[in-house]
C-alpha cells in the first residue's frame, strides 16, 4: 500500500538524508523497515521501529519493537549484535530516544555497545524525543545520518505521527459495495457481498487495528462479532456508537465482551442499561449530546486516541461513514468492489449527504492502489486536504 508523505516533516522528507550513505545502508534501512512492519497490530500505542547493526558490510543484529514496555527495537538488535557492533553502523527507521520510559534510554545502549555511525530514517517528534537523541548521539561523537528513506519510514507510522500532531487518532473508512455503489440490497441484504478471499483480507486489516468501529445500526441488522477469526493476530477493541444503549444483550458483541474488549460510546443516561452492560464487562462512555442528538464523534475519538487507540477502522454503514467524512475525521478508505450490480432506488450507497453540491466541493482520493482479491477488487487511498474542507 502507498501513502504520501504528510505535511509533518515534508522538508526532510524531499531533501534526502542529511548525508551520503552508501548502497548497503540503504538496502539495510530497507529490511528494517520490513522488520517493524511485524511490529503492526502490536506496538499500541507506540510507534512501530525496526533497527540492524551493521559491521563491515554484513548484518550482526536484528530487532524491531514489539510491544509497549518491551525492550525496543536498537536495544534488540544491539543485544544480538553484541560485541561485534563495536566500531559499527546502527540503522534504525525512528530517532532513539534518550529519555527513562518504561524501558532504559536507547541511547544509552548504543554509546555502550562502541557503535561509531547511526543512520537513521526520520527524527521521532514526541516531545520526549525530538532531537535529543540525535544530540545526545553527536555530543558523545557518534556520527549520525537522518532521513534515509524518510517516505517510507514516516509511512510505518501515520497514526503515530496524527496523533501528535492533531491529537486524534489514524480513521480508515472501510466497505464492501457492488458495482453501482450500493452497500446491501434494497431488501437490505449484505452478507456475502464480498467473497471469501475479500472476507480474509478484511480480518486481516482488522488485526493491524487498534479499534474497529461499527454503528448501532450494523449491530441490529447484521449481529457482528468483530473479532480476528481467519488470520492469525490479536482483537482490536470494538466499539459501538450506540446513541440510545439500544445493542441487545443477546448480541454476539455483548456476549463475547468477557474475552474480547467491547466499548459503548452513548449519550443515554439510562443507568439500569448501562449497568446490565457492564455487569456484562462492557464498557460504557458517556457523552453530551451533539446537535444532532448523537454521539459526538470528535471527543470521542480524542478521548479514544489519549488512552492509546490510534489507529481505527471503521466498519460501519452510510450513517457513520458519512458523518465522519462530514467531520473530516477519516483518513484513508478501503473499498471492496464486488462483481455485482444490485440496482434499487432503495438499496443504500456507502455515504450519504456530505454537503457538497457541486464538483469541485468533492473529496480527493489520492495515492490509489488498486489490487484483484479472489474475485472482487480492493480500492485503497489516502484522503486529501482541500481548500479547509477536506480531511
Amino acid at each position: 500500500m502507498s501513502i504520501r508523505v504528510s505535511p509533518i516533516g515534508k522538508d526532510l522528507a524531499e531533501k534526502g538524508p542529511s548525508r551520503p550513505v552508501s548502497t548497503a545502508e540503504e538496502r539495510v534501512m530497507r529490511a528494517a523497515i520490513r522488520l517493524a512492519r511485524r511490529g503492526i497490530g502490536t506496538t499500541h500505542p507506540n510507534p512501530r521501529v525496526g533497527a540492524l547493526v551493521l559491521r563491515d558490510g554484513e548484518v550482526v543484529g536484528r530487532g524491531f519493537h514489539a510491544r509497549a514496555g518491551e525492550p525496543h527495537a536498537e536495544a534488540r538488535a544491539l543485544e544480538e549484535a553484541g560485541g561485534r557492533a563495536r566500531g559499527g553502523t546502527l540503522v534504525s527507521t525512528l530517532e532513539p530516544c534518550a529519555h527513562q520510559g518504561r524501558t532504559p534510554p536507547c541511547v544509552d545502549a548504543i554509546l555502550g555497545s562502541g557503535i561509531r555511525r547511526v543512520v537513521l530514517g526520520m527524527r521521532d517528534p514526541n516531545p520526549l524525543v525530538d532531537g535529543r537523541g540525535v544530540g545526545a548521539l553527536r555530543a558523545a561523537g557518534v556520527e549520525v545520518i537522518e532521513g534515509v528513506l524518510n517516505a517510507s519510514c514516516r509511512d510505518l507510522n501515520l497514526p503515530y505521527l496524527k496523533f501528535l500532531a492533531t491529537g486524534l487518532p489514524w480513521v480508515t473508512l472501510k466497505s464492501m459495495v457492488s458495482l453501482d455503489g450500493r452497500v446491501a440490497s434494497e431488501s437490505g441484504d449484505s452478507r456475502g457481498m464480498g467473497g471469501a478471499a475479500e472476507v480474509k483480507l478484511c480480518h486481516r486489516l482488522r488485526a493491524g487495528q487498534d479499534a474497529v468501529l461499527v454503528g448501532i445500526g450494523t449491530v441490529l441488522a447484521d449481529d457482528p462479532e468483530l473479532t480476528v477469526r481467519l488470520v492469525r493476530g490479536r482483537n482490536p477493541l470494538r466499539i459501538v456508537l450506540d446513541s440510545h444503549l439500544r445493542v441487545p444483550p443477546g448480541s454476539r458483541l455483548v456476549q463475547s465482551a468477557a474475552r474480547v474488549p467491547l466499548l459503548v460510546a452513548t449519550v443515554s443516561e439510562d443507568r439500569c442499561l448501562t449497568d446490565a452492560l457492564v455487569r456484562r464487562g462492557v464498557r460504557v462512555w458517556r457523552f453530551e449530546r451533539d446537535a444532532t442528538g448523537r454521539v459526538p464523534l470528535r471527543p470521542l475519538f480524542k478521548r479514544l486516541a489519549e488512552e492509546g487507540e490510534l489507529s481505527i477502522l471503521v466498519e460501519g454503514g452510510p450513517t457513520v461513514h458519512t458523518a465522519l467524512l462530514r467531520e473530516g475525521l477519516a483518513d484513508r478508505v478501503a473499498i471492496g468492489l464486488a462483481p455485482l450490480i444490485l440496482g434499487g432506488t432503495k438499496a443504500p450507497t456507502w455515504t450519504r449527504d456530505l454537503g457538497r453540491a457541486r464538483l469541485d466541493e468533492a473529496l480527493e482520493v489520492d495515492s490509489l492502489v488498486m489490487r484483484r482479491v479472489g474475485r472482487d477488487l480492493w480500492i485503497e487511498g489516502s484522503l486529501r486536504t482541500a481548500g479547509g474542507r477536506g480531511v
